[in-house]
Parts: C-alpha cells; structure tokens; sequence
C-alpha cells in the first residue's frame, strides 16, 4: 500500500517546521502559529518590506500608486482562475519529463493529500516568479519603478491572503464568516467531489461567468479522478516520471488510504 503522505517536501529547517504538519488535525490557533514561521510566508514578507524600501527610493504619485496596486488585486483572481484550471488541472506537464516534478509539486500532491500543509503552500521557485510576471510590467507601465515596487508588493501580500484562506477551506474549523464558509464548501467540492469546476480560492467570478462554478447537488456522480487529477495506473504506465517521484500511484480516497 502507497502511503497516502509519501510527497517530495520542500527542505524545511528550524522551528516548528522540523516536522509535518496535517491541516485536518490543526487548531485556528496552531495554524496561525504555523503559518507566520513558514518560511514561503516569511518570504512574502520580507519581499513586500523590500518593495516599500523600494517605492520609498523611487515613488510613484499616490494615484499611480494605488493604481498599479488595486490592477493587481483586481487581476489575481483571473491570473489564479487560468493557472488552476488551464495549468494546474492540466494533462500535458505529466507527459513532459522535465516538467513532471514541477507538475508534482504545484498541485498533484496537493490532491493527492488535501490537507497536508507543507504541500498546500506554493513553492518559491515557482510562485515568486509568477507573482513578478505579472505585477512587475503592470506596475512599471502605471507608474516606473515605483508603480512596479506598489504592483510586486500588492501581488505578494495577495497571495499572503490567498495562501491563509486556502488553508482556512482545509483546517478542521467552521468559519464564522459566511463568504469564507461559501468559499470553503466550493473549494471541499473541488477537493473532495468534482474536480472540473470551482477553480476559484477567494473569489468564484469567473468561475460562474465561464460555466465552472457548481453545487454538489448539480453534479451528483463523483468524479473518478478529483484525487488523482486524471494521473491513473494506466496513464503512469506511459508517463512514469510522476509515478517514479511518488514511489507509485496511490488510489482511492486519501483519507481511507491514511486509515488502510
């Protein structure tokens, strides 16, 4: 039997990220405790301190500021929307060699084991990069270098936001909120039902103009692949360089795999 947790991890070092931690077995407060000493989380920080030195040196005027930040606000949930379904749900990185492991860690560990939270937290190596893609150019267009600083800022402090309210739609917790509970019980059905729709962390938008959002109700028939995300013992047969990564391919529920 494949151990529903055998995922490459990241190196994690120091602190309480000496070992794993699993979000269905977590508290509100042992979250927040872990997620500011993650070191992805840190990092954001860090980045966003930087890039207001930054606009301090080179500022932009206060409209151009709020410009170029509020852009990228506004873009995230569209950027988000096409990675996730376009990119993350794709079926054509498993079948490239090189990109197989990238694949891997971006989102089919994350399917495989839901809950698992060094595995929910993006990856520097591919976030950071993304996040200045697309803010850095918009910002600088609005408003030079320190429109860019506003825009690179206002990307990592979304996805600071982005990665504590996905973690929220996996800890064992009720939010009080009623959006934040919306958003929960669409992202477990994507989890846990039917993983061709509701694409969307905070923001549904585009999920309902684009015919992806749905109620479990509508969909009664699980789908057979909202663990696997299509990566099955027949496909791995011929795209192995997942399946090698992962010691093989794990089936069925992972919360009955754990209990197996």
């Amino acid at each position: 039997m494949i151990e529903a947790r055998n995922v490459k991890q990241e190196v994690i070092s120091g602190g309480i990220w000496r070992r794993s931690h699993y979000l269905d077995r977590m508290t509100l407060k042992e979250l927040w405790a872990a997620y500011f000493q993650y070191p992805a989380i840190l990092a954001y920080i860090a980045l966003s301190l930087i890039s207001v030195a930054v606009w301090t040196e080179y500022p932009a005027s206060a409209v151009r500021t709020v410009l170029a930040a509020g852009v990228i606000v506004g873009l995230y949930p569209a950027v988000w929307y096409a990675l996730h379904r376009w990119v993350l749900h794709s079926n054509w990185m498993f079948k490239v060699p090189f990109l197989a492991s990238t694949w891997k860690r971006i989102h089919y560990d994350h399917h495989q084991d839901p809950n698992h939270l060094e595995v929910l937290f993006g990856a520097l190596h591919t976030t950071l990069p993304t996040i200045g893609i697309i803010s850095i150019p918009v910002g600088y267009a609005i408003g030079g270098i320190g429109g860019a600083a506003a825009a690179f800022a206002a990307g990592l402090i979304t996805t600071c936001v982005y990665e504590f309210v996905h973690c929220i739609q996996h800890l064992a917790y009720k939010p009080r909120l009623k959006i934040i509970a919306e958003m929960k019980k669409r992202h477990m059905a994507h989890h846990f039902h039917d993983e061709r729709g509701n694409y969307g962390i905070t923001s549904y938008f585009w999920d309902k103009k684009l015919g992806t959002f749905y109620d479990r109700a509508e969909r009664p028939a699980k789908s057979p692949t909202v663990f696997n995300l299509g990566y099955t013992p027949e496909v791995a047969k011929r795209y192995p360089w997942v399946a090698e990564l992962s010691g093989g391919v794990a089936t069925g529920h992972p919360r009955k795999r754990d209990a197996a």
